[in-house]
């Protein structure tokens, strides 16, 4: 049986479950809390790497309009977003498949020092395409550090302790969430938009001191068998995963054509490279919604599609459309975020009554609650007689919803992974959000380019974007009972 079809069948068969190396050792209390020996070093590195990459896509989303029109890349909006989660898929299928190897300790190492590399890189862009090859490297960075963040949790934590770690990662958000648009919004507008990267450069670094070492003195809790027959690497998970980046790629290449002998072939081929790859990088069944991690997979695919597909234009309507400034638009960014967190932390703290069943009630509730907040920014947005702070109001409403069914969702589906495939299940989650994000800002992107291109108001592409992530949430209140399989 393969890796993949094990981990996609977890929880459907009757062998016994496999020893978890993250149990307590006798005469350790089973209350410890996360901040506490043996974890405390642990939690702090999680947390501060998860906060770095969390103000680094806050402060861009609020400055991206800012940037675009000082770089020429208006036209290309969405690239400023999708060229960052097309790369965040190759680092986070690479650095899972090294966390099964060799443990977390190294691939994260990695992701930090290339996270580092590509804020560079886009802080001193020249032009709009040395800006998106910056944010292409900080996708790879930022895919190795957010898959690994759950797989850290799932190798190095117990049970007990692994909804509140997810919780806690979500909090992560909060100080960014509260004064990363707001910080990033004055750079932009009394120093430089370039501060909002380069600042971020030695705080990486302290990252990489705080959460590296502690990992590596801990080692791998599960270290596979020594396996002598692998695959050539254009068979492995990594060449899939580049095969799912340059195909959705060229699907949203394709779409920025306004002729349909461009914009056909190219849809098409990039589709079919996509979905070929798909199938062989995620659990099986994913893509047509099977029962268990599979389902849990395609729930985070809706969640993220559905918010950061939304999230994507926030910005850009408030500026563009209602006249409000940059800053004053980062806070239905902060609001969103923020309500996010609050949503998970209330999961987290009652996550007790669904441990071992089904959490199909919070995550249907919550993808709910984010599809009424899609439709109240939509209406701030687009309807000149609402005032634009509705939109920040809805965000906060979406937010919510969002931090319920995102912590519900990740946490049973990580539950269900068995304990050496953490890193593939953590994999499979991440590639699934930066997926999401990708296609649909690349898809919000093509509809502005095409509007532009037909004389047509930016107001009818965002008025299309926003219906699509709207449904993408209403199709999570409709699979949520399918996240465990049938007894």
């Amino acid at each position: 049986m393969s890796p993949r079809r094990e981990l996609a069948d977890e929880g459907s068969a009757d062998a016994p479950a496999p020893p978890d190396p993250t149990a307590e050792p006798p005469g350790r209390a089973v209350g410890q809390g996360v901040f506490q020996a043996p974890y405390a070093a642990m939690t702090w590195g999680i947390v501060l790497s998860v906060g770095l990459v969390a103000f680094e896509s806050m402060g861009v989303a609020t400055v991206l309009p800012k940037i675009a029109g000082a770089l020429g890349g208006l036209d290309a909006y969405g690239w400023g977003f999708s060229a960052l989660m097309l790369a965040n898929v190759i680092g986070t299928v690479a650095a899972g498949r090294s966390a099964d190897r060799r443990g977390p300790a190294r691939p994260l190492g990695i992701g930090l020092v290339v996270f580092a590399a590509g804020c560079a890189l886009a802080g001193a862009a020249p032009n709009w395409p040395v800006f998106l090859a910056g944010r292409f490297v900080q996708g790879l960075g930022v895919g190795a550090v957010m898959a690994l963040a759950y797989t850290v949790i799932g190798l190095h934590y117990p049970e007990h302790l692994r909804a509140r770690m997810f919780a806690l990662v979500s909090g992560a958000w909060t100080v960014p969430s509260l004064a990363g648009p707001a910080v990033a919004g004055l750079i932009a507008e009394h120093v430089h938009w370039r501060g909002v990267f380069i600042l971020l450069l030695p705080l990486i670094l302290l990252a990489w001191a705080m959460a590296v070492p502690p990992l590596a003195r801990r080692g791998h809790p599960n270290p596979p068998a020594a396996d002598a027959s692998r695959d050539a690497w254009w068979r492995g998970p990594v060449a899939r995963g580049i095969l799912v980046s340059a195909g959705t790629a060229v699907l949203l290449g394709g779409l920025q054509f306004t002729k349909l002998a461009l914009l056909l072939p190219l849809a098409l081929l990039g589709s079919v490279a996509a979905v070929l790859g798909l199938r062989t990088v995620l659990p099986t069944g994913t893509l047509r919604g099977r029962r268990g991690v599979p389902t849990g997979v395609l729930v985070r695919f809706l969640l993220c599609g559905a918010y950061f597909g939304s999230e994507a234009f926030l910005p850009l309507g408030l500026t563009e459309l209602r006249g409000l400034s940059t800053t004053e638009a980062g806070l239905g960014l902060s609001a969103g975020a923020l309500a996010w967190v609050l949503g998970a932390a209330w999961q987290g703290r009652a996550d007790d009554r669904w441990s071992g069943r089904s959490r199909a009630l919070p995550i249907a509730v919550g993808c709910a609650i984010l599809a009424a907040g899609v439709a109240v920014i939509a209406a701030g947005i687009l309807i000149d007689s609402v005032p634009a702070l509705v939109a920040v109001v809805g965000w906060a409403v979406g937010g919510v919803g969002m931090g319920i069914a995102f912590n519900a969702a990740t946490t049973d589906a990580m539950e269900q992974a068995p304990a050496d495939r953490q890193g593939e299940a953590s994999g499979a989650l991440q590639l699934a959000q930066t997926l999401a994000t990708a296609v649909l800002t690349g898809l919000g992107g093509a509809a502005i380019a095409l509007a532009h291109a037909h004389d047509t108001a930016t107001a009818t592409a965002l008025t299309a974007t926003f219906a699509l992530t709207t449904a993408l949430a209403v199709l999570g209140v409709a699979i949520a009972h399918r996240i465990r399989p049938r007894a």
